[in-house]
């Protein structure tokens, strides 16, 4: 049985917005020795559309400091599935799942793998 981690980025003071600048060097380097573990992430749409194609680029690109590399690389390795109703298409390392959110994810926590990351997406639901 897999183990879920869930993941956000949250400051002290409950801030949880990408724009705001909050995830620095500490917080990719903490996520990047995070997914080393990992075997698969889940996202949302909303979240899912903010880390890619901006991540992928970036290692294809070697953009950004040593620690953004490194953490584009090591997210750029691992598979995803997206939840989402409304997402058309997706690159190959990414699986749409259009059903039920909880039933799927029970079925991904009870499959022998190693540990899957599960990722806060924003309150828009879609």
């Amino acid at each position: 049985m897999r183990k879920v981690v869930y993941g956000i980025n949250l400051t002290a003071d409950g801030c949880c917005d990408h724009t705001k600048g909050i995830a620095g060097e500490d917080i990719h380097e903490y996520f990047t020795n995070l997914l080393k573990d990992v075997d698969l992430i889940v996202y949302g749409r909303i979240t899912y559309e903010l880390m890619v194609p901006y991540w992928p680029d970036a290692a294809m690109n070697q953009s950004g400091s040593k620690t953004n590399i490194e953490f584009a690389q090591t997210f750029n390795a691992i598979p995803k599935i997206v939840f989402s109703r409304t997402l058309l298409n997706a690159p190959a390392d990414t699986t749409i799942i259009r059903g039920n959110l909880a039933d799927e994810i029970v079925k991904l926590k009870n499959q022998p793998a190693k540990i899957f990351l599960l990722v806060e997406s924003t309150s828009h639901r879609n």
